[in-house]
């Protein structure tokens, strides 16, 4: 696999996380500048809430016991409020509980089938799990809400799913559809950037990663890429600095021992 294919495979769950009030580590993560807050922007307050916060900051941080053990106390305390399902499925899926995560996000949608976040966040559970046709289905529903905050996150899924199923010309279109409606949004930037070089478009790839590099800090995935765009189109200073770059922000990332290759 390599290291573009690997950051790809995890972003949906970081995109989850980042709903739930949580952090990951690539484009700082914005990821992507991304302002969607957990739960359906509809939702009242309600007993459970502060249980549900809770889980979202332990899992912020790491301490997924304490996760779990707050994201169960916020269902038992209401078990009709989607959102505690939601970040229970959350927490479960990155303990590896797949099929807890399944049904904690089934009873989430089954509680509010218009809950966004819940419909995207499950989404990327079913891609992940390689039931690409059930979650674009559900990214789909997610886009269906007027009131969702952030479409872009939902289409960036799709777009991404898309990819892993082998449809690079529909990833395109729905990466597209996100920077639409968030020109802002690094993780599309950086698949735009990709896909431009796969295709062999490589000023489009370059003016991707400058955009890319306005909204978010560099990650090692976009260093390798500006390395190899650079090299393309010839400019070797430009290379140059990407891979220094590379070497002292990620000397242990694959992307640098990828750079060693090439050197």
């Amino acid at each position: 696999m390599t290291p573009a294919a690997t950051w790809r495979r995890c972003l949906p769950l970081a995109l989850a996380l980042v709903m739930a009030g949580c952090q990951t580590q690539s484009v700082r993560e914005v990821d992507g500048g991304a302002t969607g807050e957990l739960g359906s922007p509809t939702a009242q307050a309600g007993p459970a809430d502060v249980y549900i916060e809770l889980a979202g900051a332990y899992l912020r941080q790491g301490q997924l016991t304490e996760a779990l053990r707050n994201a169960r106390k916020a269902v038992i305390v209401d078990a009709k409020n989607a959102n505690a399902h939601y970040v229970l499925g959350l927490v479960q899926q990155r303990l590896g509980q797949f099929d807890l995560a399944d049904e904690a996000y089934r009873k989430a949608i089954a509680v509010d089938p218009r809950n966004p976040e819940a419909l995207n966040a499950y989404g990327s559970f079913l891609c992940d799990r390689g039931r690409y046709d059930d979650a674009d289905s559900y990214f789909r529903q997610a886009l269906q809400n007027p009131l969702y905050q952030s479409p872009w996150m939902a289409l960036h899924n799709a777009g991404w799913c898309r990819q892993r199923a082998g449809d690079a010309g529909a990833a395109e279109t729905d990466f597209r559809a996100a920077l639409r409606t968030n020109p802002e949004f690094a993780p599309s930037l950086l698949s735009m950037g990709e896909l431009s070089f796969d295709k062999g478009v490589f000023l489009s790839a370059r003016a991707y990663l400058q955009r890319f590099a306005e909204v978010a800090p560099a990650t090692a995935e976009s260093l390798w890429l500006g390395v190899r765009t650079e090299r393309q189109l010839g400019d070797a200073t430009q290379a140059a600095r990407y891979a220094q770059a590379l070497r002292l922000q990620f000397p242990d990332s694959e992307q640098a021992r990828y750079l060693q290759t090439i050197e």
